[in-house]
């Protein structure tokens, strides 16, 4: 077995974490740690009587001692901060769930503060494991993608270099209310959400550039995106739509269902893809349909396990030489 922390576990990915791990075959819990301690099923009421531990203050160190990966469920440049004490002990893995190693240094300083650790950023491995597996099994630390890269890279993925790169891509993303965290914001109050939606920073939204760049590393040269995220009053789950130009006509279906032919949890569907059908489990499902020399990408995850934490397994199981798909979810909650 291997002994798996979380630093940052008050948060909704460390629950979710917590519920994949405790099914895991192959990972324990040997540590949890935030800026509030107490006993774990005091902050999540739900683990009463199913999974009891102390939740310490979080400590770089010790965590260290303790474990053989850790997953870091912390604000930006507060994830860097752990992690650059962390990886000084060689035998220790990290998947961080934050942005601090997802981007070029240049761009996480134009989105977010001054990266403090580029010795560790310079070897980070982007952890989509669709198009980086075999990075990720060989890294000591991997950056979980963001939820709406997560779901926009994966729908754009088999497309990027048959679209026309003089009009890019165009995506409008929706994501539940979870996806702002677990911090009081007026924006989130139920008042505000419930029987409304809204756009918010739009074309400058911070994931806007991880998703360009990565499609900019898949198509090998300058890409255009336009970026447009959206709230719904929904708790959970992630729809994309992206639009673009063909520079050619192709079997656009055919070349999804071929790029991700071998791969279990990208389901590749005959009609528009629903939130409902992957919220509770690690799968995308895509769908697209062309118009002439037009094309619609259209995606759905769930923003906390795909977009976070069941990625964030799927990693730790690469990485640590387990089945990827050791203890993922795969029934969707809805009815």
């Amino acid at each position: 077995m291997k002994k798996a922390g979380i630093i940052g576990v008050s948060g909704y990915t460390g629950l979710e974490l917590i519920k994949i791990l405790l099914s895991h075959p192959g990972f324990e819990i040997s540590y949890l740690g935030a800026s509030t301690q107490g006993e774990i099923s005091e902050i999540f009421p739900q683990l009463r009587g199913v999974f009891e531990m102390r939740v310490e203050a979080a400590d770089a160190r010790v965590t260290a001692q303790r474990c053989d990966l850790i997953f870091l469920a912390l604000p930006h440049e507060k994830a860097m901060e752990f992690a650059r004490e962390i990886l000084k002990f060689k035998s220790v893995k990290v998947v961080d769930l934050s942005a601090d190693y997802r981007l070029s240094r240049e761009l996480y300083e134009k989105n977010y503060t001054t990266h403090l650790d580029p010795r560790n950023l310079a070897h980070a491995v982007y952890g989509l494991p669709e198009l980086n597996r075999e990075k990720i099994r060989a890294a000591r630390l991997t950056a979980n993608p963001g939820c709406y890269p997560t779901c926009s890279i994966l729908a754009l993925a088999p497309f990027v270099r048959l679209l026309d790169p003089s009009i890019g891509v165009f995506i409008d993303a929706k994501s539940g209310v979870s996806g702002a965290g677990k911090a009081l914001k007026t924006s989130s109050h139920f008042v505000s959400v419930n029987e409304n939606a809204n756009a918010y920073s739009p074309i400058s939204h911070r994931h806007a550039d991880e998703i360009k760049e990565q499609l900019q590393i898949l198509k090998g040269s300058e890409f255009s995106t336009l970026f447009v995220p959206n709230l719904l009053p929904i708790t959970r789950g992630m729809l994309v739509s992206a639009f673009g130009v063909l520079q050619k006509s192709v079997d656009a279906e055919a070349v999804l269902r071929e790029f991700y032919e071998n791969e279990p949890f990208v389901r590749v569907r005959s009609e528009p893809v629903s939130i409902k059908n992957v919220v509770g489990t690690h799968f995308c499902d895509i769908f697209v349909k062309t118009a002439g020399d037009k094309i619609w990408i259209n995606s759905a995850i769930d923003n906390l396990l795909r977009g976070a934490s069941s990625q964030a397994v799927a990693n730790a199981n690469l990485m640590c030489g387990f089945a990827e798909a050791a203890a993922l979810p795969r029934i969707a909650h809805g009815i």
